[in-house]
């Protein structure tokens, strides 16, 4: 691979206009540059899970996520590619079955939090759910991959799993929700 970018300030956005991977140019308001803006900010929360000390089958999983996260980049920025396909939806889904067949079974809502990785887990899997969305609004008006936002749904399921075992890692424990008039401390 060559350089790509050769120079990183370019002042070509400085009118408020940015330009796709396909050649075009947008508003930075239109609704793939918001969307493209989600799916990089849940890849740099990825990170910073990633920057924690993890189990190594969790990085493994995360890193192959944020890879599969910059092709999901690319479909956003050249309207009408395809680069996530059902297989790598598939092995979200994988991945997400043998992690919580280590878990107990959920009997209360899980609170957001526990060791810092775990929140950092969490964290994640909102901004996936908010990515989601942004995806769904893009696709009302263009059409994308039905694979891209399926992406997102099981991504968001998987970082859910992971925080879970983050927060059991080392003998540590989840903090579930108390319920309506109950206190916990």
């Amino acid at each position: 691979m060559g350089n790509r970018l050769s120079r990183i300030v370019t002042r070509t956005g400085d009118r408020g206009q940015t330009g796709l991977a396909s050649g075009g140019r947008v508003s930075k308001t239109h609704p793939r540059v918001h969307a493209l803006g989600e799916v990089d900010e849940l890849n740099s929360q990825i990170g910073v899970v990633l920057a924690q000390k993890l189990p190594r089958k969790i990085s493994d999983i995360l890193l192959r996520v944020q890879h599969e996260l910059f092709n999901l980049g690319g479909e956003l920025s050249m309207p009408g590619s395809t680069l996530i396909q059902a297989g790598q939806v598939e092995a979200l889904e994988a991945d997400a079955t043998v992690l919580n067949a280590r878990l107990p079974p959920l009997k209360e809502f899980v609170l957001p939090g526990g060791k810092p990785a775990a929140a950092q887990a969490h964290l994640a899997r909102t901004v996936c759910r908010r990515a989601e969305r942004s995806l769904w609004v893009v696709n009302e008006a263009d059409p994308l991959n039905p694979e891209a936002s399926r992406f997102l749904n099981r991504l968001s399921d998987l970082l859910f799993i992971v925080a879970r075992t983050l927060a059991r890692t080392g003998g540590g424990k989840e903090v579930t929700w108390a319920g309506t008039g109950k206190r916990r401390r």
